[in-house]
């Protein structure tokens, strides 16, 4: 019934064992897709075998802004390599992160553009990490031809007719405006559990703002749990809490809402 677009059953703060009892949870629960998102080497590499191994998975592979301080080219042709196999479905997550400068600042500038670079190169779709960053991240996309007519051309358009870029902004956190913006520029996006939390206007906003057929849910596990399990560790099945709200929101059923955007979502990562 739902698809966790962004989930991180890669991360590294999970033991096997803990990550096996993850897998088993997303089994017994009512999800039917996930997408492992990469944000290093290592962790694209396993989000790969991930989605290799398990039928329900799906992988995107990159590096994060944060991870950028580490990257060389040899890593981007090993990214590049990744990027070619079987249920590989984006570039990402990729951006740029001022919030923590845990990279440097030219250096997330640097490798943010050179992965669209490698996306437009393969034809792929891009998720997008951008945190007090919005009017670069735009800049540089567009900067990059990621909203270019040439890219919409390799996709097929979407429900209105318009241009689909394939670019995918994650756990969206921008104005109702910014996101008209990207929307007008072809782009999708992503609400995560904030949107859950009593005090987020501005997320409401967004949902309120934009049609159904542009949005897809996330929970970006283990991180930004939604209420009412926030403070702990967030896991993929708690997507329908990000869904139920984003219903509740619209004024629609939960059904609609996780059927809709199941659909968005397998028809932005080109899963049959």
């Amino acid at each position: 019934m739902l698809f966790d677009s962004h989930a991180h059953i890669n991360n590294e703060s999970f033991t096997e064992e803990e990550r096996q009892a993850l897998i088993e949870k997303i089994e017994a629960s009512n999800l039917d897709y996930v997408m492992d998102i990469g944000f290093n080497l290592e962790s694209s590499a396993m989000a790969v075998k991930h989605a290799q191994r398990l039928p329900w998975c799906y992988a995107a592979v990159g590096c994060h802004p944060h991870d950028t301080k580490d990257m060389d080219e040899m890593q981007l042709a090993m990214i590049k390599g990744l990027a070619k196999k079987d249920k590989v479905q984006a570039i990402g997550e990729i951006g740029l992160d001022f919030h923590y400068d845990y990279s440097d600042r030219d250096i997330q500038r640097y490798w943010f553009r050179q992965q669209i670079k490698l996306a437009n190169e393969l034809k792929m779709p891009i998720v997008i990490h951008a945190r007090e960053a919005d009017q670069e991240v735009m800049d540089i996309l567009k900067e990059e031809g990621a909203f270019s007519q040439e890219r919409k051309g390799w996709f097929p358009t979407r429900y209105d007719g318009s241009g689909d870029a394939r670019v995918l902004l994650h756990c969206f956190s921008g104005s109702r405006e910014l996101g008209k913006q990207y929307v007008k520029l072809g782009a999708t996006i992503s609400i995560a559990g904030p949107v859950t939390y009593k005090n987020n206007k501005k997320t409401a906003g967004v949902v309120e703002e934009l049609p159904l057929e542009v949005l897809l849910v996330e929970t970006d596990s283990p991180y930004l749990t939604p209420e009412p399990f926030r403070g702990k560790r967030n896991i993929p099945p708690y997507v329908e809490y990000t869904a139920k709200k984003v219903a509740e929101i619209k004024g629609i059923p939960l059904e609609q809402t996780a059927a809709q955007t199941k659909e968005n979502a397998m028809r932005f990562f080109g899963i049959k």
